[in-house]
């Protein structure tokens, strides 16, 4: 979760990408508004736990204001995230050389 913090704070300038990173970081959804503290929920949920996601999860999503093409679209990053975290690491390959 680290990296993609320092990520996120290179993207996203100013005390709005400190409030996401530490967020991301504490895994808390501490100072994040409602929608982005349960979309956080529902990623760190699929990434760390994957098979106890159940529709209650994605029914959590749809309260915080998400619609079905959204929450799609979360799941779909998630996941190809997650595939692409283990495929690199799987592999030894560095994802950002210094070339």
């Amino acid at each position: 979760m680290r990296s993609h913090a320092d990520d996120l704070r290179a993207e996203v300038a100013g005390e709005a990408g400190e409030r996401l990173a530490a967020a991301i970081e504490a895994g808390d959804g501490e100072g994040l508004s409602p929608a982005d503290a349960a979309m956080l929920a529902y990623a760190r949920k699929l990434t760390l736990t994957p098979r106890a996601v159940t529709a209650a999860d994605v029914e959590a999503l749809r309260e915080a204001g998400f619609d079905d093409a959204a929450i799609l679209e979360i799941a779909q990053v998630v996941g190809f995230f997650n595939y692409y975290n283990r495929l690199t690491d799987g592999l030894g390959i560095d994802p950002e050389p210094d070339w």
